[in-house]
């Protein structure tokens, strides 16, 4: 049964709304890793507020599950790994490095945590991963076959090869970017295995290196049907399917605090200054 109870797992499901089967088959996995995409907001209050957040199992049920709390990449694929093991799943954690504004993948660490999952009967596996704090990440799994094109929930992917000098193929993750109608790097990864231990080291670097972006101020998320909201510092983006874009910048403290309740569903650690000053 994992590190999760069948008491966990029976939260878990209700707090992200499945109420699709629960056996390990293809099915299971896109409904539960859209279902936890579109419930869980990512959000890096922890960091900001100097502190590394636990990837525990009760900690990350606490704070996610029985709170009004998100998280970033390693506690919403934690807690989605919990789960899927739960379920019957093969999941193996896998690091990439985020290729965002980066001028090659070699010049950014690998900080950013996803998973590969075998489904019983599938011929391949797939990667999963519900904590890509942007509007490029995946909401569905993508098959890891290098070529194939995804398209699921009002976004498309692939994964192209990358040259290489290590004895591991590298692959990169691609999401296509309906405004500049061309195919935009997300991150670049090989299917090297890591360990929870591992990802307890990334997590601590991430979360209180003074040259980690995600300590310097918040970074909010939330996926819906309609829409990717973000807030970037004081900059909120609101980002719809058809490749349109608002933003706004936020200049009060009592606004800053009222979106983070209201539109990314996250109570705000008593004392953070969101707007910072």
């Amino acid at each position: 049964m994992s590190d999760f109870e069948q008491t966990d797992l029976d939260a878990y499901l209700d707090r992200i709304g499945w109420k699709g089967g629960r056996r390990p088959d293809l099915e299971t996995l896109r409904g539960v890793h859209l279902a936890h995409a579109l419930s869980l907001p990512f959000e890096n209050l922890d960091a900001v507020s100097g502190r590394a957040p636990s990837l525990a199992p009760a900690d990350l049920l606490a704070k996610m599950i029985h709170g009004r709390r998100g998280g970033y990449c390693y506690e919403h694929n934690t807690l989605l790994r919990l789960a899927l093991q739960a379920l019957g799943f093969g999941v193996t954690p896998l690091a990439g490095r985020v290729v965002v504004g980066a001028d090659t993948p070699e010049s950014r660490p690998r900080t950013h945590a996803m998973l590969r999952v075998a489904v019983p009967g599938e011929p391949q596996p797939y990667l999963a991963d519900v904590g890509f704090g942007a509007v490029g990440a995946l909401l569905l799994p993508v098959p890891l076959v290098i070529g194939e094109e995804s398209e699921g929930a009002g976004r498309r992917h692939r994964l192209v090869p990358l040259p290489h000098e290590g004895p591991l193929e590298l692959w990169e993750l691609q999401a296509y970017d309906r405004r500049a109608r061309e195919w935009a790097g997300q991150y670049a990864f090989t299917l090297e295995p890591f360990a929870a231990s591992d990802l307890e080291v990334f997590n601590w670097y991430v979360s209180t290196s003074p040259h980690s972006p995600f300590t310097r101020r918040p970074y909010l998320q939330r996926t819906t049907a309609e829409r990717h909201l973000s807030l970037d510092g004081t900059r909120l983006t609101e980002n719809r399917p058809d490749g349109t874009a608002t933003e706004r910048k936020l200049t009060d403290e009592t606004e800053a605090r009222r979106v983070a309740e209201e539109e990314f569903g996250i109570d705000v650690p008593s004392g953070l200054t969101l707007l910072g000053g």
